[in-house]
Protein backbone atom coordinates (compact mmCIF):
# COMPACT_ATOMS: atom_id res chain seq x y z
CA UNK A 1 0.00 0.00 0.00
CA UNK A 2 1.57 3.25 -1.20
CA UNK A 3 2.56 5.62 1.56
CA UNK A 4 2.08 3.08 4.37
CA UNK A 5 4.35 3.69 7.34
CA UNK A 6 5.08 0.81 9.68
CA UNK A 7 3.65 1.44 13.10
CA UNK A 8 5.44 0.79 16.37
CA UNK A 9 3.93 -1.30 19.14
CA UNK A 10 5.13 -3.08 22.28
CA UNK A 11 4.55 -6.55 23.63
CA UNK A 12 6.32 -9.08 25.81
CA UNK A 13 7.23 -12.42 24.34
CA UNK A 14 9.02 -15.73 24.72
CA UNK A 15 11.79 -16.31 22.17
CA UNK A 16 11.02 -19.67 20.55
CA UNK A 17 13.63 -19.90 17.81
CA UNK A 18 16.32 -17.91 15.99
CA UNK A 19 17.56 -18.25 12.40
CA UNK A 20 20.46 -16.62 10.63
CA UNK A 21 19.64 -14.03 7.98
CA UNK A 22 22.38 -12.61 5.80
CA UNK A 23 25.72 -11.79 7.38
CA UNK A 24 24.63 -10.10 10.60
CA UNK A 25 20.86 -10.39 11.03
CA UNK A 26 18.53 -12.95 12.53
CA UNK A 27 14.89 -13.93 12.16
CA UNK A 28 13.38 -14.33 15.62
CA UNK A 29 10.28 -16.47 16.15
CA UNK A 30 8.31 -15.09 19.10
CA UNK A 31 5.26 -16.14 21.09
CA UNK A 32 3.83 -12.85 22.31
CA UNK A 33 1.33 -12.16 25.03
CA UNK A 34 -1.19 -10.17 22.97
CA UNK A 35 -0.40 -10.89 19.32
CA UNK A 36 0.25 -14.63 19.22
CA UNK A 37 3.15 -16.09 17.31
CA UNK A 38 5.02 -13.85 14.92
CA UNK A 39 8.41 -13.51 13.27
CA UNK A 40 10.62 -10.46 13.36
CA UNK A 41 13.94 -9.41 11.87
CA UNK A 42 16.61 -8.30 14.34
CA UNK A 43 19.12 -6.21 12.39
CA UNK A 44 22.78 -6.56 13.19
CA UNK A 45 22.35 -8.78 16.28
CA UNK A 46 25.15 -11.11 15.20
CA UNK A 47 27.70 -8.31 15.30
CA UNK A 48 29.86 -8.04 18.40
CA UNK A 49 28.76 -4.40 18.73
CA UNK A 50 25.04 -5.28 18.91
CA UNK A 51 23.28 -3.68 21.88
CA UNK A 52 20.62 -6.34 22.32
CA UNK A 53 21.84 -9.47 20.52
CA UNK A 54 22.35 -11.39 23.78
CA UNK A 55 18.74 -10.69 24.82
CA UNK A 56 17.28 -12.37 21.74
CA UNK A 57 18.35 -15.92 22.49
CA UNK A 58 15.97 -18.90 22.76
CA UNK A 59 13.95 -19.38 25.96
CA UNK A 60 14.19 -15.74 27.03
CA UNK A 61 11.26 -13.67 28.28
CA UNK A 62 11.67 -10.22 26.75
CA UNK A 63 9.85 -6.92 26.33
CA UNK A 64 10.05 -5.65 22.75
CA UNK A 65 9.21 -2.72 20.55
CA UNK A 66 8.32 -3.95 17.09
CA UNK A 67 7.80 -2.15 13.79
CA UNK A 68 5.03 -3.53 11.58
CA UNK A 69 1.30 -4.04 11.40
CA UNK A 70 0.26 -6.22 14.38
CA UNK A 71 -2.80 -7.40 12.42
CA UNK A 72 -0.83 -8.26 9.29
CA UNK A 73 -3.00 -6.18 6.97
CA UNK A 74 -0.16 -4.16 5.44
CA UNK A 75 3.42 -4.73 4.42
CA UNK A 76 5.64 -7.75 5.02
CA UNK A 77 4.74 -10.57 7.37
CA UNK A 78 8.16 -10.04 8.98
CA UNK A 79 8.25 -7.37 11.66
CA UNK A 80 11.37 -5.52 12.75
CA UNK A 81 12.76 -5.46 16.28
CA UNK A 82 13.64 -1.90 17.27
CA UNK A 83 14.08 -2.25 21.05
CA UNK A 84 14.51 -5.17 23.46
CA UNK A 85 14.59 -5.36 27.24
CA UNK A 86 15.26 -8.66 28.98
CA UNK A 87 12.69 -9.61 31.63
CA UNK A 88 14.16 -13.01 32.48
CA UNK A 89 16.64 -14.73 30.19
CA UNK A 90 16.04 -18.33 31.21
CA UNK A 91 18.44 -19.68 28.60
CA UNK A 92 21.41 -18.49 30.65
CA UNK A 93 20.43 -20.93 33.40
CA UNK A 94 20.50 -23.88 30.99
CA UNK A 95 24.10 -23.45 29.87
CA UNK A 96 25.89 -26.73 30.45
CA UNK A 97 22.68 -28.52 31.46
CA UNK A 98 21.78 -30.84 28.60
CA UNK A 99 18.53 -32.30 30.04
CA UNK A 100 17.01 -28.88 30.75
CA UNK A 101 18.20 -27.40 27.45
CA UNK A 102 16.66 -30.18 25.36
CA UNK A 103 13.42 -30.09 27.37
CA UNK A 104 13.19 -26.34 26.84
CA UNK A 105 13.80 -26.89 23.12
CA UNK A 106 10.92 -29.39 23.00
CA UNK A 107 8.66 -26.93 24.84
CA UNK A 108 9.41 -24.12 22.39
CA UNK A 109 9.02 -26.35 19.34
CA UNK A 110 5.67 -27.58 20.66
CA UNK A 111 4.52 -24.00 21.27
CA UNK A 112 5.35 -23.18 17.66
CA UNK A 113 3.47 -26.23 16.36
CA UNK A 114 0.42 -25.39 18.46
CA UNK A 115 0.20 -21.90 16.93
CA UNK A 116 -0.03 -22.62 13.19
CA UNK A 117 -1.58 -19.22 12.40
CA UNK A 118 0.60 -16.16 12.89
CA UNK A 119 -0.72 -13.16 14.84
CA UNK A 120 -3.58 -15.18 16.34
CA UNK A 121 -3.65 -14.34 20.09
CA UNK A 122 -3.12 -17.32 22.39
CA UNK A 123 -2.76 -15.91 25.89
CA UNK A 124 -3.21 -19.23 27.73
CA UNK A 125 -0.53 -20.95 25.65
CA UNK A 126 1.81 -18.00 26.20
CA UNK A 127 1.30 -18.23 29.97
CA UNK A 128 1.72 -22.01 29.90
CA UNK A 129 4.96 -21.78 27.91
CA UNK A 130 6.37 -19.05 30.12
CA UNK A 131 5.46 -21.01 33.25
CA UNK A 132 7.10 -24.19 31.94
CA UNK A 133 10.37 -22.39 31.13
CA UNK A 134 10.34 -20.75 34.55
CA UNK A 135 9.78 -24.15 36.20
CA UNK A 136 12.73 -25.61 34.28
CA UNK A 137 14.92 -22.69 35.30
CA UNK A 138 13.94 -22.98 38.97
CA UNK A 139 14.56 -26.73 39.00
CA UNK A 140 11.88 -27.50 41.60
CA UNK A 141 10.64 -30.56 39.71
CA UNK A 142 12.22 -33.21 37.52
CA UNK A 143 12.88 -32.00 33.99
CA UNK A 144 10.84 -34.75 32.31
CA UNK A 145 7.86 -34.09 34.59
CA UNK A 146 7.84 -30.40 33.66
CA UNK A 147 8.04 -31.27 29.97
CA UNK A 148 5.27 -33.88 30.09
CA UNK A 149 3.04 -31.58 32.15
CA UNK A 150 3.50 -28.89 29.50
CA UNK A 151 2.73 -31.29 26.65
CA UNK A 152 -0.42 -32.59 28.34
CA UNK A 153 -1.72 -29.13 29.18
CA UNK A 154 -0.82 -27.82 25.73
CA UNK A 155 -2.81 -30.65 24.16
CA UNK A 156 -5.72 -29.79 26.44
CA UNK A 157 -5.67 -26.20 25.15
CA UNK A 158 -5.67 -27.52 21.58
CA UNK A 159 -8.56 -29.89 22.31
CA UNK A 160 -6.45 -33.04 22.16
CA UNK A 161 -6.33 -34.00 25.83
CA UNK A 162 -6.14 -37.80 26.24
CA UNK A 163 -9.10 -39.40 27.98
CA UNK A 164 -7.94 -40.68 31.36
CA UNK A 165 -10.99 -40.97 33.61
CA UNK A 166 -13.41 -42.47 31.07
CA UNK A 167 -13.30 -44.54 27.91
CA UNK A 168 -12.21 -42.39 24.97
CA UNK A 169 -14.64 -44.22 22.65
CA UNK A 170 -17.87 -44.88 24.55
CA UNK A 171 -17.38 -42.59 27.56
CA UNK A 172 -17.80 -45.31 30.18
CA UNK A 173 -16.37 -43.85 33.39
CA UNK A 174 -13.75 -45.71 35.32
CA UNK A 175 -10.09 -46.55 35.48
CA UNK A 176 -9.43 -48.48 32.29
CA UNK A 177 -6.20 -50.42 31.81
CA UNK A 178 -5.79 -50.13 28.04
CA UNK A 179 -4.53 -46.98 26.29
CA UNK A 180 -4.87 -46.35 22.56
CA UNK A 181 -3.30 -43.28 20.97
CA UNK A 182 -5.49 -43.40 17.79
CA UNK A 183 -8.63 -43.86 19.94
CA UNK A 184 -7.77 -40.84 22.07
CA UNK A 185 -6.67 -42.25 25.43
CA UNK A 186 -7.80 -44.89 27.89
CA UNK A 187 -10.29 -47.40 26.51
CA UNK A 188 -12.55 -49.97 28.13
CA UNK A 189 -12.30 -53.71 27.33
CA UNK A 190 -15.24 -53.51 24.88
CA UNK A 191 -13.70 -50.66 22.88
CA UNK A 192 -10.06 -51.68 23.08
CA UNK A 193 -8.57 -51.81 19.55
CA UNK A 194 -5.89 -54.31 18.53
CA UNK A 195 -2.42 -53.22 19.57
CA UNK A 196 -3.56 -51.00 22.44
CA UNK A 197 -0.99 -50.40 25.17
CA UNK A 198 -1.45 -51.63 28.74
CA UNK A 199 0.39 -49.12 30.92
CA UNK A 200 0.77 -49.57 34.65
CA UNK A 201 -2.02 -47.97 36.72
CA UNK A 202 0.62 -45.64 38.22
CA UNK A 203 1.37 -44.32 34.74
CA UNK A 204 -2.24 -43.21 34.18
CA UNK A 205 -2.23 -41.70 37.67
CA UNK A 206 0.89 -39.73 36.78
CA UNK A 207 -0.67 -38.41 33.58
CA UNK A 208 -3.72 -37.28 35.55
CA UNK A 209 -1.52 -35.64 38.19
CA UNK A 210 0.51 -33.75 35.59
CA UNK A 211 -2.64 -32.57 33.84
CA UNK A 212 -4.19 -31.27 37.06
CA UNK A 213 -0.97 -29.95 38.58
CA UNK A 214 -0.80 -32.37 41.50
CA UNK A 215 2.96 -32.20 41.97
CA UNK A 216 2.88 -34.09 45.26
CA UNK A 217 1.81 -37.23 43.39
CA UNK A 218 4.01 -36.53 40.36
CA UNK A 219 7.21 -35.95 42.34
CA UNK A 220 6.75 -39.24 44.21
CA UNK A 221 6.66 -41.44 41.09
CA UNK A 222 9.42 -43.84 40.09
CA UNK A 223 11.69 -43.51 37.05
CA UNK A 224 10.08 -46.41 35.16
CA UNK A 225 6.62 -44.90 35.53
CA UNK A 226 7.89 -41.53 34.31
CA UNK A 227 9.49 -43.09 31.24
CA UNK A 228 6.31 -44.97 30.34
CA UNK A 229 4.29 -41.79 30.83
CA UNK A 230 6.68 -39.87 28.57
CA UNK A 231 6.27 -42.46 25.81
CA UNK A 232 2.48 -42.23 25.90
CA UNK A 233 2.47 -38.42 26.01
CA UNK A 234 4.94 -38.08 23.13
CA UNK A 235 3.05 -40.59 20.98
CA UNK A 236 -0.30 -38.89 21.68
CA UNK A 237 1.05 -35.43 20.82
CA UNK A 238 2.77 -36.46 17.60
CA UNK A 239 -0.27 -38.44 16.46
CA UNK A 240 -2.38 -35.27 16.59
CA UNK A 241 0.32 -33.05 15.11
CA UNK A 242 0.70 -35.62 12.29
CA UNK A 243 4.44 -35.07 12.34
CA UNK A 244 7.38 -35.75 14.61
CA UNK A 245 8.98 -33.15 16.84
CA UNK A 246 12.70 -32.94 16.06
CA UNK A 247 13.68 -32.09 19.63
CA UNK A 248 11.84 -34.89 21.46
CA UNK A 249 14.29 -37.72 20.62
CA UNK A 250 17.08 -35.57 22.09
CA UNK A 251 15.47 -35.15 25.50
CA UNK A 252 17.45 -36.89 28.24
CA UNK A 253 14.91 -38.96 30.17
CA UNK A 254 17.43 -40.76 32.35
CA UNK A 255 19.32 -43.96 31.59
CA UNK A 256 17.32 -47.17 32.16
CA UNK A 257 18.63 -49.73 34.60
CA UNK A 258 21.23 -52.17 33.29
CA UNK A 259 19.56 -54.96 31.39
CA UNK A 260 16.17 -53.27 31.42
CA UNK A 261 13.95 -53.61 28.37
CA UNK A 262 11.09 -51.32 27.29
CA UNK A 263 7.72 -52.27 28.73
CA UNK A 264 5.09 -53.58 26.32
CA UNK A 265 3.04 -50.44 26.97
CA UNK A 266 5.93 -48.18 25.97
CA UNK A 267 6.53 -50.18 22.77
CA UNK A 268 2.86 -50.28 21.81
CA UNK A 269 2.36 -46.60 22.57
CA UNK A 270 5.23 -45.52 20.35
CA UNK A 271 2.99 -45.10 17.29
CA UNK A 272 0.79 -47.28 15.09
CA UNK A 273 3.85 -48.45 13.15
CA UNK A 274 5.67 -49.45 16.32
CA UNK A 275 8.51 -46.88 16.16
CA UNK A 276 9.93 -45.24 19.30
CA UNK A 277 7.90 -42.47 20.86
CA UNK A 278 10.30 -39.77 19.74
CA UNK A 279 10.50 -41.00 16.14
CA UNK A 280 8.45 -40.26 13.03
CA UNK A 281 4.72 -40.65 13.35
CA UNK A 282 2.68 -42.48 10.75
CA UNK A 283 0.32 -40.33 8.72
CA UNK A 284 -3.23 -41.57 8.10
CA UNK A 285 -2.12 -42.56 4.61
CA UNK A 286 0.66 -44.75 5.96
CA UNK A 287 3.75 -42.66 5.12
CA UNK A 288 5.99 -40.93 7.62
CA UNK A 289 5.18 -37.36 8.52
CA UNK A 290 7.06 -34.84 6.48
CA UNK A 291 7.90 -37.39 3.77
Amino acid sequence: MAGYRRQLYRDDAVVLRVQKLGESDRIITLLTRRHGRLRAVARGVRRTTSKFGARLEPFGHVDLQLAGDPKGNHGSSLHTVSQVEGIDLYGKRFLGDYPRYTAASAICETAERLTPVEREPSLRLFQLTLGALRALADGEHATTLVLDAYLLRGMALAGWAPALGACAVCGTPGRHRAFSVPAGGAVCPDCRPPGAAHPAPATIDLMSALTSGDWRVADATETGVRRECSGLVAAHLQWHLERALRSLPLVDRGAPAAGAVPTPAARAAADPAGRPAGGPVAEPGGGPAGA
